[in-house]
């Protein structure tokens, strides 16, 4: 497995549109695209900076993961996503090299990707996203 780069940065927050605000009028960066992943309880905005994203995302649901979340920590860094090229491989890797996988088949997520996390328990506390697109 080679991860090609960081694919983006996730930041949980309470309101999209209240924090592109400071994203947009204080860093400059513009909001691309927001759109709904009903699947995972949550509506994204993708901010490009460069060959990378910043992602955030506001829950659609009480109970979603992304609630739980900001419950328990608050806003901010939620997880970091590792673009590779062939998912299923990559999970396969993780697992024979004992990581603890919260997705052991891919799922789709924001912008048509193929995802899988991995537990942060294996990784050092840090919730890992593997991603194909």
């Amino acid at each position: 497995m080679k991860v090609k780069k960081i694919d983006h940065i996730g930041i949980a927050v309470k309101n999209i549109e209240e924090s592109l605000k400071f994203y947009k009028d204080v860093l400059g960066i513009e909001c691309t695209e927001i759109e709904e992943v009903a699947e995972q309880k949550v509506k994204v905005a993708f901010l490009p900076i460069g060959d990378t994203e910043l992602e955030l995302l506001e829950s659609t649901d009480k109970e979603g993961p992304i609630a739980r979340f900001i419950e328990k920590k608050g806003e901010g860094m939620q997880h970091i996503a590792f673009q590779v090229d062939n998912i299923e491989e990559a999970i396969k890797n993780m697992i024979d090299k004992g990581v603890r996988m919260i997705d052991e088949k891919p799922r789709y997520g924001a912008g048509g990707a193929k995802i899988a996390f991995c537990h942060p328990k294996s990784t050092g506390g840090v919730l890992v996203e593997l991603s194909e697109r």
